[in-house]
């Protein structure tokens, strides 16, 4: 039996694996790829903590994170986050993770926009990929069991519990049930859903929360989306906080500067698109800083730069552009990771665990996902000690087999890559930097109408094994309903704040200091504004 199943084998679900594991708890790792080519290798800036406080603090790390989320975050939920931050980048430390280190071998901080001081802990710019290689090689010393090529298909919820989930085994093309006393989901966020506009990879197509929704858990927040200023034109490939941090200026055309290039994101990514939009070109000017320092701190954006763009960062000047980066909103959980339905926990990205609201700093991503990925995996294994074992009545997997043979018989009318293509364009225009009500409306009654016509929508590949055009399908359809939702949530924000900048409203209200909130009841989409507790 399955004491704790993890969905998703990012830096969150190790973590919780981990945590688990070590409370002597059975624990499995479903994902639909593999831990290595997991979202979190994209974090490559750094993860915050106040290890030194010879002039920081805990205090205005707090207060950093606290005004970045614009009122919208629970000062008690940041205050755990920031005050366990020294313990959990000494775990991180003491696992292996290789951070740079200074001269006197304390481990190296870079500064990130939006704070008042240096405490971003980093791996030149691999932070993310080096703490998940650590971490899953944690796991495999731990016989942590994985069962990677698996897409997620539904939560098994009876009498208001979850009770397991049902997946697509990818390589043999068959469903499976998946019963487990506690289930975390940990799959990641919905940036991806932005496509071709996203730094995102292939895979982050918001599986997790679309199907959470499905089930009656609620999401939270749904409006925000992070977008990072600088990516590769045309590519989007992520060019990192920490070519900024290390003193990167942001040029325009004229090689002017033109913001304060550490300003929080919302504000540079927003400054930038702008002079984008009067067709004008935005540079990212490295060149001065050498191209010893280049190498020793940026050796990944240098290759980047050069193999996506053939640009010698250290002699010439990067061509940028902001793209979809990060979601603030997700699965709303408590200070325990724990969602309104029982058993059932979500970290990391997935998840408004109140800590992000409006806008995320740079670095308190990494942190957050390794505290709470912590907290909800020891809180699920000492749930799951309390459950007994586990049985259903119901054939879940047969009816999720029906449902899919049924696509197989779809018609292929309409080619729903085409379309995906067509709602990350009208994502990128209508909910992107700048939004109002014209827009939105439009792209929520384009959703509308895709949805309609998705029974025309099919896929030409008839196989059982490894049908990757199966599980686009899938995965478009959750990109459907993930869109939809973030949508509606910024239609009924009628204010501008962080990173939902409204031009018909362009400040912020008072009586919008709430969280949204977004769930299905009877089959139909409800939104409401809460008081944050």
């Amino acid at each position: 039996m399955i004491d704790v199943l993890i969905i998703g084998s990012g830096i969150a679900g190790l973590t919780a694996a981990i945590n688990a594991s070590n409370n002597n708890s059975n624990v499995v790792v479903l994902s639909k790829t593999y831990p290595t080519h997991s979202q979190s290798v994209q974090a490559q800036g750094g993860i915050n903590a106040v290890l030194y406080e010879d002039n920081d603090s805990v205090d205005i790390h707090i207060q950093d994170t606290y005004k970045a989320s614009a009122k919208l975050s629970n000062k008690d939920n940041i205050k755990i986050m920031c005050k366990n931050a020294k313990e959990t980048i000494f775990w991180l430390d003491s696992i292996g993770v290789p951070f740079n280190r200074t001269i006197d071998n304390k481990i190296s901080q870079r500064k990130f926009g939006g704070t008042k001081k240096i405490r971003t802990c980093y791996s030149s710019d691999y932070t993310g990929l080096k703490i998940l290689h650590t971490l899953y090689d944690k796991c495999i010393k731990q016989n942590i069991q994985f069962e990677n090529e698996h897409l997620l298909l539904n939560l098994i919820i009876e009498n208001n519990s979850c009770i397991g989930v049902t997946a697509l085994d990818i390589k043999k093309g068959i469903v499976k049930e998946f019963l487990a006393k506690t289930t975390i989901i940990a799959t990641g966020g919905y940036a991806g859903i932005y496509t071709n506009h996203t730094t995102n990879s292939y895979a982050n197509t918001a599986d997790g929360i679309s199907i959470a929704f499905n089930a009656g858990v609620i999401l939270s927040n749904m409006e925000f989306v992070q977008f990072h200023p600088t990516s590769l034109e045309n590519s989007n490939i992520l060019i990192s906080e920490s070519a900024r941090g290390e003193g990167g200026y942001l040029l325009d055309e004229f090689e002017n500067r033109f913001i304060d290039e550490l300003k929080p994101r919302d504000e540079v990514a927003r400054a930038i698109y702008e002079k984008i939009e009067k067709n004008q070109k935005v540079y990212l000017d490295l060149r001065h800083l050498g191209i010893d320092k280049i190498k020793e701190l940026m050796p990944q954006e240098r290759r980047l730069a050069y193999d996506y763009s053939n640009i010698k960062i250290e002699e010439q000047l990067l061509p940028i552009s902001p793209a979809s980066h990060y979601s603030m909103g997700g699965i709303k959980t408590d200070i325990n990771a724990r969602t309104n339905i029982r058993n059932l926990f979500a970290c990391g990205e997935c998840a408004e665990a109140s800590i992000h609201g409006a806008n995320r700093l740079g670095g308190n991503s990494l942190l957050e996902i390794v505290t709470f990925g912590k907290i909800a995996g020891i809180n699920a294994s000492n749930d799951g000690k309390n459950i007994g074992e586990l049985n259903t009545s119901t054939n879940y997997a047969k009816e999720d087999e029906e449902n899919i043979n049924n696509i197989y018989n779809n018609s292929t009318k309409i080619n729903f890559y085409t379309k995906k293509d067509d709602i990350g364009n009208l994502l990128f225009n209508n909910l992107g930097l700048f939004r109002n009500e014209k827009k939105i409306s439009a792209l929520i009654k384009t959703i509308e109408e895709l949805n309609l016509d998705i029974k025309n929508m099919g896929i030409v590949d008839k196989s059982k094994t490894y049908n990757k055009n199966l599980v686009e399908f899938l995965e478009f359809r959750n990109i459907l309903n993930v869109a939809l939702l973030a949508s509606i949530s910024a239609l009924n924000r009628k204010e501008s704040r962080g990173s939902h900048f409204r031009l018909d409203y362009p400040s912020e209200m008072q009586k919008y200091e709430k969280n949204t909130i977004i769930k299905k009841v009877d089959d139909k989409i409800v939104v409401k504004f809460e008081e944050i507790v």
